[in-house]
């Protein structure tokens, strides 16, 4: 009963526009848990604090206050605020542990309605946002759906033989030339499946993005599990019944029903918006393989967000998505004159979906920001030349005030990485006063993309 009582409630809620689900995801270190932190931080401080100009409710004194509930699905995770503001707090600040699952938030945001008919019915009102926090990686293994065991190895195959690395030769020989025609070696497998997982952790440290099936990098509860525990390999030859390469086989198409279409199925189908954070600036800085490799991650993922009638996404999980932001993490760690063209570099990444998805009614935009400001801008005078800078602490404890170098506003050409004049620095973030908002750039100006048209 209590359960058909929630259930009526929230239908209630989404008939009022009183509930909005948003979804936020971003490949690993894009600052999903920072964002996560800062959106809540702000609101729960707009009663006390103007910290949110460009939140056209907030602007005009219609937002009362925020505070957090407790959320309506009680078999995903709690997304660990508190365990973010300890990091935040430390006598050395730290960014947030960031999550490694599926997560989840609930914020009630009470605010006074500027429309005439949400007036009519009531003074105040008051919006139910559930973030949900999923890794960008998860994205990934949508395209795994359209292919079988033999197709996706020979594609995965194709794609390591292109990475000119000692440990990527070192696995393909291995692991390539073992006889799976024979009985099933169970203990084989297993072995061989978790040198191809450090393969691809190996990977991702050295800057590669389009790590696929995402799951293993990223297993949540699924770490060790026989679902995650298959490589790519191909074989000429129609496999034994019994044989180790059919075992391989049965795995893959146990982790595209029971691993991929239950996660698109229960999480992102259920979005009424979404945001992807994309770093732009980590690749930029290790170099054309990395900045390559995010490029067709990015546009992989974006296969996800293709609504189409004829797309996989919507013949299979029937979305409803109808805002998405692309948003350019760590704006606060180049000088302020780049942000047009930190904003310009992520539209051309993102060009290639833009038009396609706006043609299905979803409202799209790019923006760069920092959730949590880890820097100040600043001036120096240098040879009689004014030189924009920023200041901060590098995550050694180092303080440093530098230039980084200028952000491309299209995609970089050959030239560029010859000369790299771009010099990315991580800075840990600034020391955080209790009481007051986190310091941030540009949130007003997301969160009113997402949230403004349900504060009316």
């Amino acid at each position: 009963m209590n359960r058909i009582t929630n259930e009526a409630k929230q239908l209630l809620n989404r008939g009022l526009d009183a509930h909005l689900r948003i979804g936020v995801t971003g490949l690993s270190r894009a600052g999903k848990t920072a964002f996560i932190t800062s959106f809540v931080d702000q609101l729960l401080h707009t009663s006390t604090h103007d910290n949110l100009p460009l939140l056209a409710a907030q602007r005009d004194a219609r937002v009362l206050g925020a505070r957090r509930v407790p959320q309506k699905n009680l078999l995903t995770p709690r997304f660990n605020l508190d365990g973010s503001y300890e990091s935040l707090t430390l006598a050395s600040p730290q960014w947030p542990t960031p999550t490694r699952d599926v997560s989840e938030i609930r914020i009630a945001i009470k605010y006074k309605p500027s429309s005439k008919a949400r007036k009519l019915i009531s003074r105040h009102a008051t919006l139910y946002v559930d973030l949900v926090d999923y890794p960008g990686e998860w994205l990934l293994d949508l395209p795994m759906l359209e292919m079988d065991f033999q197709a996706w190895s020979e594609q995965q195959i194709l794609r390591l033989q292109q990475i000119d690395l000692p440990e990527v030769e070192a696995w393909l020989a291995r692991s390539q030339h073992l006889d799976y025609d024979e009985s099933n070696d169970d203990k084989l497998l297993n072995e061989v499946a978790a040198q191809y997982t450090k393969l691809l952790l190996d990977l991702k440290s050295k800057g590669y993005q389009l790590i696929q099936p995402g799951r293993f990098v990223l297993p949540g509860e699924l770490a060790d599990a026989p679902v995650v525990l298959f490589f790519p390999y191909t074989s000429k030859n129609k496999p034994a019944k019994n044989s180790a390469i059919n075992l391989l086989s049965k795995r893959y198409k146990e982790y595209q029903q029971q691993v991929i279409k239950p996660f698109y199925r229960h999480y992102f189908s259920s979005f009424d918006r979404q945001i992807l954070l994309v770093d732009v600036l980590t690749p930029l800085n290790q170099g054309e393989h990395a900045f390559s490799d995010m490029q067709v991650a990015l546009t992989e993922i974006m296969k996800s967000f293709s609504y189409g009638k004829n797309s996989l996404i919507r013949r299979l999980f029937s979305p409803r998505t109808d805002k998405l932001l692309f948003a350019a993490t760590k704006a606060d760690h180049i000088t302020p004159d780049q942000y047009s063209n930190l904003n310009l570099l992520l539209r051309h990444l993102v060009q290639p979906i833009w038009q396609h998805v706006s043609f299905e009614s979803v409202s799209m935009e790019c923006m760069p920001f920092a959730s949590i400001k880890s820097t100040d801008a600043g001036v120096v005078e240098q040879k009689g030349k004014s030189i924009p800078v920023i200041n901060g602490t590098t995550i050694d404890g180092n303080e440093l005030t530098l230039y980084p170098g200028e952000v491309p506003a299209t995609l970089p050409k050959p030239e560029f990485w010859g000369k790299q004049g771009f010099d990315f620095v991580n800075f840990r973030p600034q020391n955080y006063v209790e009481a007051t908002p986190l310091p941030h750039i540009g949130m007003d100006k997301v969160m009113q993309f997402l949230l403004g048209d349900k504060l009316r």
